[in-house]
């Protein structure tokens, strides 16, 4: 674990998790007006650009966001795949692990923009995240994958289509990730009481609406269920109010020897932690730069 939550702590969250996310998710009805919202704008704020060197392509038919830091290029790229159900475009929050990601690193941060339900679907996601990687590594580089949520769902699929190091996947990071499109891990029962933010009435649709006629527990869709010998080392952060826990255990426990695991299990911590304005962030998102720089260099 990465360390103890304090009462006070618990109440940042609550409050935090109550405010901005816990009515979109708690009925189906819910999850349909989530995934009906327009979808806002997906740039890179204007201040990131202070900072860093920053440019937009159009590759493969989606944006494709680079964040260089200052100095000597590294020949790594750490493509961020962001969260958000696979239906809510990227925000701050993203964007600002994407900055510490860069700083801390020293590396290049590519953000791929990949399209979200109910207008896009998870095989062309898929399909695209697969075309960034094989454009970088034709080009000499080496990746990193990194992603919370969904976009942590969608990173562990990338690597199992390309075959981890294999496929010039370095390491991976997952925060939280989306491993189970059906969400039907008896353990999650224990847990659903538990999370201020995550219920699966409301994400039954999104997941739905992402699989179209694919079944929700497909490999292409549910990397719990894909071929875990292909991935490269693996860093799994999660905390223990948080619905995905059950599966991330489970993914833990079924991990073949041959992959290097790096598991926190942060107590009392929601959704994605990391990426929040709680306490135990700070440790959390050092832990992901500390992984990227043993893996990569």
């Amino acid at each position: 674990m990465i360390g103890a939550v304090t009462s006070w702590q618990m109440n940042v969250v609550a409050a935090f998790t109550r405010l901005a996310y816990q009515r979109k998710f708690t009925s189906e009805a819910a999850g349909l007006r989530t995934l009906a919202r327009p979808k806002g704008p997906s740039g890179p704020p204007a201040a990131l650009r202070k900072s860093f060197d920053v440019s937009t392509s159009r590759d493969h038919g989606f944006d494709l966001h680079r964040v260089r830091p200052a100095g000597p290029g590294t020949g790594v790229t750490v493509i961020y795949l962001h969260g958000g159900a696979y239906t809510s475009e990227i925000v701050r929050q993203h964007w600002a692990l994407v900055a510490f990601l860069a700083r801390t690193t020293g590396h290049e941060v590519a953000v791929p923009i990949y399209g979200l339900a109910p207008a896009h679907q998870g095989l062309a996601a898929s399909e695209f995240v697969t075309a960034v990687i094989a454009a970088e590594t034709a080009g000499g580089r080496r990746c990193y994958l990194a992603g919370d949520s969904a976009g942590g769902g969608l990173a562990l699929l990338a690597a199992q289509a390309v075959g981890g190091p294999a496929g010039g996947v370095a390491g991976l990071t997952a925060i939280a990730p989306w491993l189970d499109l059906s969400i039907s891990n008896p353990e999650v029962d224990r847990v659903e009481p538990h999370d201020p933010w995550l219920m699966r009435p409301g994400l039954r649709p999104l997941a739905a609406a992402w699989a179209g006629d694919v079944p929700l527990q497909d490999p292409r869709l549910s990397p719990l269920f894909g071929d875990l010998s292909r991935l490269p080392p693996l860093q799994i952060l999660v905390g223990t109010r948080d619905i995905t826990l059950p599966d991330c255990r489970l993914l833990r426990d079924r991990l073949p020897p041959s992959v290097p695991l790096t598991y926190h299990e942060q107590e009392g911590a929601v959704h994605v932690y990391p990426l929040l304005p709680v306490p135990e962030a700070r440790a959390g998102r050092q832990a992901v730069a500390a992984h990227i720089r043993a893996t990569c260099g």
